[in-house]
């Protein structure tokens, strides 16, 4: 007995420490917490200034949720401290409350300052900003020239599909700088009229144009580079497309490999002659789809040459076969329903799920292979279903108490011994279930 009371002083003594280290934590939360509204609030004051209100608001909600919550908190440690006595366990929870709140005021706070660092650092650095702007417009405007003169080159060569997506590049260029420098000085007029919030958005806007220019700058020399690649890789492709045509002449004889044969030589035909504006884009895009239809019927024929379509009558027969395991199944787990488990139940209602869309797909020829392999799973899952079920028939019979075993029936008509069990056993299995025959032989 003392050295349950030892144990249950030392327990009360490890409690009431965590309970002083819980509320030494909830004060100091408490202290830290409104310091740091305080110091949000001047942050917010700054921003709004530097930002404008817009950009601000987010922080201005988060600072209102806090005060509002923080409110609870002091009440809370208001209540601690009154004149009211209050149990240990009313003080634990009131603490931990009182440091939940003020943990998730902190994380909120740093969440929505952190946020608007980087507008923050971009106004500061506002002047800076707006310099790289107009020098990079400067750079960018020297690459004018250069990019007209591939444009004009490559139109010289090429058709006009295969160019078009570059042939205004110079002229969307030069339009994105002269909006670029614009926005930088009315970025800088905007500041200096202390309207921060419009300054901001201008000096975003051009630093963004800067960057579209440079992009399509860029596009227009990577676009020569990539018409030389797609015309020597048309040339490869060419001549394997010629190559492919000679070897499908031993692919079995079928219409589909023919048309496949026939599209891809018209393909060949419409390229564009030697020394003529071509889009090589456009041509590699239309052999490389003839040649890979011409794949996949040789394929397909090879695969029907060494897999034939089953013929309708072979499908029904198989159908047929399944309906009959159907049956078979359906008819057993029916007669037996108190006896038989979820599996076979399982295997019955997916092969009867299968059976009910195997009609539609039996005359398409496309779908008459889908629809054989579909019959046989149908008579798979049936036979599983019997299997199954006769497993937990089987299993369950030998708890049976049969009728002649204690006098009732004696031989039924001269049978053996406990020959009607089994017959009302299957007949008792099915009604039992459904609560029928409950209490009848109390």
């Amino acid at each position: 007995m003392a050295g349950f009371w030892g144990r249950r002083k030392r327990e009360q003594e490890a409690q009431a420490a965590q309970d002083a280290t819980l509320a030494r934590e909830a004060e100091r939360a408490l202290v830290a917490a409104d310091e740091r509204i305080r110091t949000a609030a001047d942050e917010l004051v700054f921003a709004e200034a530097e930002l404008g209100t817009s950009l601000t608001k987010d922080l201005k909600a988060a600072l209102e949720a806090v005060r509002t919550h923080l409110r609870e908190a002091f009440h809370l440690h208001q209540l601690n401290h009154d004149e009211i006595p209050d149990t240990d366990e009313e003080l634990r929870t009131r603490n931990a409350r009182i440091k939940q709140l003020c943990d998730w005021a902190e994380d909120l706070l740093d969440e929505k300052t952190a946020a608007l660092a980087e507008a923050v650092a971009t106004v500061r650095n506002a002047p800076q900003v707006r310099a790289k702007v107009r020098s990079d417009a400067e750079a960018l405007t020297a690459r004018l020239p250069q990019a007209r003169s591939i444009i004009e080159r490559l139109a010289t060569r090429y058709a006009d599909s295969a160019v078009h997506q570059i042939s205004n590049s110079a002229e969307e260029a030069e339009q994105l700088i002269a909006f670029a420098t614009h926005g930088a000085d009315v970025a800088e007029r905007r500041r200096a009229a202390k309207q921060n919030e419009e300054a901001n958005l201008a000096l975003e806007t051009a630093t963004e144009a800067i960057r579209r220019t440079s992009v399509i700058l860029d596009a227009v020399e990577d676009f020569e580079i990539e018409a030389l690649r797609a015309e020597s890789t048309l040339a490869e492709v060419v001549a394997d497309s010629r190559g492919d045509i000679i070897a499908a002449r031993s692919a079995p004889k079928v219409p589909e490999v023919a048309e496949a044969i026939t599209a891809l030589e018209q393909a060949l035909e419409s390229l564009a002659p030697a020394g003529s504006r071509n889009d090589p884009f456009a041509e590699l895009t239309q052999l490389r789809s003839a040649n890979t239809a011409l794949d996949d019927a040789i394929a397909k024929a090879h695969y029907r040459q060494e897999n034939p379509l089953p013929s309708v009558t072979q499908v029904q027969h198989s159908l047929d076969d399944a309906d009959r395991q159907l049956g078979v199944a359906r008819g057993l787990i029916s007669g037996h329903r108190g006896w038989i488990g979820a599996d076979a139940r399982t295997r019955l209602a997916e092969a009867e799920r299968l059976r009910v869309d195997i009609p539609e797909l039996i005359q398409p020829e496309d779908t008459r292979e889908q629809a054989l392999v579909a019959s046989r799973r149908v008579a798979q899952l049936a036979a599983e279903a019997l299997q199954l079920a006769q497993h937990d028939i089987d299993s369950a019979r030998p708890q049976q108490q049969g009728w002649g075993d204690d006098g009732w029936g004696g031989g039924w008509g001269g049978g053996r011994r406990g020959g009607g069990g089994d017959v009302m056993g299957g007949i008792m299995g099915g009604l039992v279930i459904g609560s029928i025959l409950d209490g009848i032989f109390d």
